[in-house]
Order: C-alpha cells, then sequence, then structure tokens
C-alpha cells in the first residue's frame, strides 16, 4: 500500500472518531445541564471542554460560546464540523480504497452537518448537529464494516480508530476523576453516557454508582468497546495485521510500544492506580504518541531506499 494512502485512511478514522467522540460528550453534557443540581453548570462544562479542547480554548466554559466552538467553529481545531471536514477531505484523497457507499455516507454528513449557519445562541441547532454526527457514526461504521475487504486498509482504518479512542478515553477519565472538582451520581451517569456505557455498566456492575467501579469498567473491561484496554486489543490487532500483510521488516519498535501499552491495562487492579490515577492515564497517553510516531516512521514518512527492502 501506499505511504499516501495509509496516511489519509488513518487520519479519516482518526478524525471521524474525534468527531464521534465530541458529540458524545456534548451529548451526555448538554443533557446534565438540564437537570437542577448542587453543582454549577459551568463546572460541568468545564469537564466537557477540558477533555474536548485541551489548552488555552478549555479556559472559555460559558456553556452558549463553548457549545458553538466545540460543534460548528470553522477555525477550531476540535469542533466537530472541523473533524468531519478532515475526515471526508482525506476520504476523498483514497476513494479507490474505500466503498463507494462509506464515500456516499461521509459526503452526505458533511454537508449536513456544515449546511447551516449557526449562531453562537442557537443550542438546538447545535445540538441537531450533534445529533446528526451521533448517529451518523452508527451507520458510517456499519458500512464500513459491511462493504469493505477486511485487508490492509481496512486495518489502518481500525488503527486510526482505536488509537483516538483510547487517547479520547484517558483525558475523559482525567477530567472527571483528577481535576479537584466534585461529582454527584448525575455527574458519573454523564460520565458512563459519554462513553455509550451506561446501560452496559449496569447490566455488568448493577446500577451502584462507585467511582473505582466506573473508572475498572472504563479501563479495564476488555469485552467492552469504549474502555481503553478494548481500544488497545484491537490496535494490537490491527497492527499485527498489518506487520503481515506489508511484509515489513521493521517492526520490533512497534511491537515493543503496543506490548507494553497492553501489559499496562491486562496486568493490573483498578486498586493498583486510582491513586495515581493521572500519571497512569498521562502514561498510557504519552505510549500512544509514541506509537503513532513510530507507526508513522514504519509506515507513512520511511526513507527512499526501505522501500526496495524487501
Amino acid at each position: 500500500m501506499l505511504s499516501r494512502v495509509a496516511d489519509s485512511l488513518y487520519w479519516m478514522s482518526r478524525y471521524f472518531e474525534r468527531a464521534d467522540n465530541a458529540s458524545r460528550v456534548l451529548k451526555a453534557t448538554y443533557g446534565l445541564i438540564l437537570n437542577p443540581a448542587k453543582f454549577s453548570t459551568e463546572e460541568r462544562w468545564f469537564r466537557a471542554v477540558s477533555s474536548l479542547a485541551p489548552g488555552a480554548a478549555s479556559n472559555n466554559v460559558d456553556p452558549q460560546r463553548a457549545l458553538f466552538l466545540l460543534v460548528a467553529d470553522p477555525e477550531g481545531a476540535f469542533s466537530i464540523v472541523k473533524c468531519i471536514g478532515g475526515a471526508r477531505e482525506n476520504a476523498r484523497q483514497v476513494r479507490e480504497e474505500i466503498s463507494s457507499e462509506m464515500w456516499e455516507h461521509l459526503n452526505r454528513l458533511f454537508h449536513d452537518v456544515t449546511g447551516s449557519e449557526l449562531q453562537a445562541n442557537d443550542d438546538a441547532g447545535a445540538m441537531r448537529v450533534v445529533t446528526a454526527v451521533r448517529e451518523g457514526s452508527y451507520r458510517f461504521h456499519g458500512v464500513t464494516a459491511a462493504t469493505m475487504n477486511h485487508d490492509e486498509a481496512w486495518h489502518f482504518i481500525q488503527l486510526g480508530k482505536y488509537i483516538e479512542r483510547a487517547c479520547n478515553l484517558c483525558v475523559l477519565l482525567d477530567a472527571y476523576f483528577v481535576v479537584d472538582k466534585h461529582a454527584d451520581d448525575l455527574d458519573w451517569v454523564g460520565l458512563l453516557s459519554s462513553c455509550a456505557a451506561f446501560e452496559a455498566y449496569c447490566k455488568a456492575c448493577t446500577a451502584e454508582l462507585k467511582p473505582d467501579r466506573i473508572a475498572n469498567f472504563l479501563l479495564l473491561k476488555p469485552e467492552f468497546p469504549y474502555s481503553v484496554r478494548y481500544s488497545l486489543d484491537r490496535m494490537h490487532e490491527a497492527l499485527t495485521a498489518i506487520s503481515t500483510l506489508s511484509l515489513s521488516r521493521r517492526t520490533d519498535q512497534i511491537e515493543r510500544l503496543i506490548g507494553r501499552l497492553r501489559s499496562m491495562v491486562a496486568y493490573v487492579q483498578v486498586s493498583d492506580v486510582i491513586r495515581n490515577l493521572h500519571k497512569y492515564l498521562g502514561e498510557i497517553i504519552e505510549q500512544c504518541r509514541d506509537l503513532h510516531a513510530a507507526v508513522h516512521e514504519v509506515y507513512i514518512d520511511y526513507p527512499i531506499e526501505v522501500a526496495f527492502e524487501n
């Protein structure tokens, strides 16, 4: 596979997962602020914004302004509209590698979310975009699984999806468990809803909302698609398949990194990490960044002479 093709498939998937993550978090947070509680709406928006737009952007916690920026700001690197646009642009460059159904669905979703000019005070319009992306993500993933050959291109899509998901989950958990803010039962429902996990959690752990139990579920549950461990396992599967299909001889560093990442969640209990969760989550994110760099070096930005080694 051409390196530019692999790069576009990988980033198409990362951008789409980033938009999907933002839509889940915003939908859950918006539902929280509609319910009366002893905590301020600014505090809840701070959690959402700090997990979706790290850095200076997270200082703006005015609810309406934050919602507009995270949904429709065309210049914002973290906005849903910007991410869907990034996914579409990468898909456009590799239309010969993806199915026509994938392109048609992503293109339609792009026009749906960019078709109307949203104003900063238009909460209803912003939430329509959030809902469109939330529902559209299920269809896009289903269409992708059903209409693509599960070959090298497919595995690059899976790699991008799950490396983005693992990082996003760690940042979100950090915002809820580490930031010195109070959380009540409604907040924990919001966290689980942000990960599409509320019903799955209740079925596996009962409806008792204990922070340690929630952390264990979202970090270490190997069967749940929006857990960190599940994401790392899927990353390992994708990387193994890519290495086999590409016949690359330069994957030692990648194998070490993904092995170390999986061991961080496969051989611990939540009691081992909960007291220093910020450091633990930061290490996972840093290892994911190192893995991204290693994948880029081996499969995307390798020296030209490497192409002729095999």
